[in-house]
């Protein structure tokens, strides 16, 4: 039987295309990160309802372990004011990854806002720990450590975040320390600093023109605070300060052009209606003035300079119930300011009330140590009240004072100051030569002089019928500026007052505003926010 033969099959190769691997399948996202995209997408959009709703479903999906939806939910829930609910998902967030300082930050972000300040720096220090590049850390730590009123450790951060990145921000808060503690020179170099870095920044501009204007170096602070207004011509803050050295040499149509300004933008703003006040204070239209510092003190309730100009403006016009009003609720506020207590022992003695005038006089020698006008009024009214031996001592201590500001600084003084301290060093036969006699500039007061020696034999009652408002308002026309008093007061009781009027530059951080007192006249400018450190803290 033949064999069958089977036929033979040629094997070919196989084609390159069926060699080749088959691709794999993209690997899916785990569940717990799969809607992660979306969220982030909601949220950048500001879409929070969408987003909120996705957050929902992935977390009951993932029985509440998606790291990622409870961030996110977290910061909505700051966003929208519930800080105690974000302070508990972050730190929910914090124990599902507890390596990861974002999450730790948040946590002491958490607790800066609910104003847990302590407990917020042991949070950043805990977050220092695990990332010591993150500059915004000690950043915020040193914010924290400003509202501890730990300054020197707030300064220690702030600096090692400047080391690791320069910021405006860290600039700003580190000056404000510097400020909060009374040291002009070294936050006049932060700032210097801050505006070589950034010399754009309008902020920074605007609070080294003030600073500079505060040590009274006047040509660099308009400088800077017309570099600011080239960079924002609307910076309320910078035209405000502008004004307000105007205002202070006399210029007062010039600052109301300034001010018109800034009422559009900031129409609120109390110190703007306060320095228009006394503007109109200066030009003599009281009624004016009165309007726009009530203006102030109906946005401002609290704020003692708008009272104290209140004050002074009702002295003027002889209304000095409603003096002693305003300066009281002043006093309330600013109860260490020598200057108050004496304009209400005028309005006190104005108003018949010797023994309160008295004691109100006392206050204020104990006060202030520098001010000699608060022992000459004391003395003028201790001799009409016939204590002469009382006005001798007053007066014996306003030499003193005199003789103490003589040798510290050349000043200039009122020639009616003068010459109301010439009548009563007759009056009380210590002598006519007075200490200051020699720096007086004004011509008249030889003649006053030679006047009052002619007088000298006899004793009569201090003062003139002269108007106290006639004195006072041609007093805030005085525009010498090394001048340290600027007018008295002459009532038609016969009581000569002198009122102090320091020219001086007084930079006041805890408030938050700078004030220049021009004449008895205070003008604000705003610096800060009211808040006395800012926020400070970076989201």
């Amino acid at each position: 039987m033949a064999e069958e033969r089977h036929p033979t099959r040629t094997q070919f190769p196989a084609s390159a295309e069926t060699q080749k691997p088959h691709l794999k399948k993209a690997p899916e996202f785990p569940i717990l990160e799969k809607q992660n995209w979306l969220i982030h997408l909601h949220y950048i959009r500001k879409d929070y309802e969408a987003c909120k709703a996705i957050i929902k479903q992935q977390l009951q999906e993932t029985q509440g372990l998606c790291e990622y939806a409870i961030y996110v939910q977290a910061l909505i829930f700051r966003l929208e004011g519930n800080i105690q609910e974000s302070l508990e998902l972050f730190q929910t967030c914090a124990v599902l990854s507890p390596q990861c300082a974002d999450n730790l930050k948040q946590v002491a972000r958490s607790l800066f806002l609910l104003g847990k300040h302590k407990a917020a720096t042991e949070v950043y220090n805990e977050a220092a720990k695990l990332n010591q590049k993150d500059w915004e850390i000690y950043h915020n730590l040193g914010v924290c450590y400003i509202y501890l009123k730990q300054f020197n450790k707030a300064q220690d951060q702030l600096h090692h975040a400047l080391q690791l990145n320069r910021h405006d921000l860290t600039y700003i808060m580190l000056g404000k320390i510097h400020l909060l503690v009374g040291d002009l020179d070294k936050a006049m170099e932060i700032y210097k600093k801050a505006v070589e870095f950034s010399p754009e920044n309008t902020e920074l501009l605007t609070t080294l023109g003030l600073l500079y204007l505060q040590v009274g170096i006047y040509q660099k602070a308009f400088e800077h605070l017309g570099n600011a207004l080239t960079y924002d011509p609307i910076n309320y803050k910078a035209i405000l300060a502008a004004g307000s050295m105007m205002q202070t040499h006399g210029d007062f149509d010039v600052a109301l052009t300034k001010y018109r300004v800034v009422a559009s933008a900031v129409p609120e703003s109390p110190p703007l209606w306060n320095n228009i006040g006394m503007c109109f204070f200066g030009k003599k239209k009281y009624v004016a003035a009165i309007s726009c510092l009530k203006r102030a003190n109906y946005l401002a309730p609290f704020d003692w300079k708008i009272l104290y100009n209140l004050g002074l403006v009702h002295l003027t016009m002889q209304q000095y119930a409603s003096a002693f009003h305003f300066l009281s609720a002043a006093i309330n506020f600013q109860p260490k300011m020598g200057e108050l207590y004496m304009l209400l022992a005028v309005a006190l003695t104005n108003l018949e009330d010797t023994e309160n005038a008295k004691r109100a006089y006392d206050k204020a020698v104990c006060l202030d140590k520098y001010n000699p006008l608060i022992n000459l009024n004391y003395a003028v009214l201790l001799y009409n009240q016939g204590e002469k031996r009382d006005a001798l001592t007053q007066y014996q201590e306003m030499e003193k004072k005199v003789n103490l500001l003589k040798d510290s600084s050349s000043l200039e003084y009122d020639s009616e100051m003068v010459e109301m301290a010439q009548k009563l060093g007759a009056a009380l036969q210590v002598g006519e030569a007075l200490v200051w006699t020699k720096s007086v500039k004004d011509p008249k007061s030889k003649q006053r002089t030679t006047s009052t020696s002619k007088a000298s034999g006899f004793q009569q009652p201090l003062g003139s019928n002269q108007a106290l408002g006639q004195a006072m308002s041609s007093a805030a026309a005085y525009s010498k500026l090394p001048s340290v008093w600027s007018w008295a007061i002459c009532s038609d009781a016969q009581l000569l007052t002198a009122i102090m009027a320091r020219r001086h530059q007084h930079l006041s951080s805890l408030d938050c505003f700078s004030s220049v007192f021009m004449a008895g006249v205070v003008l604000s400018i705003p610096l800060h926010c009211r808040n006395p450190y800012g926020l400070g803290i970076v989201f």
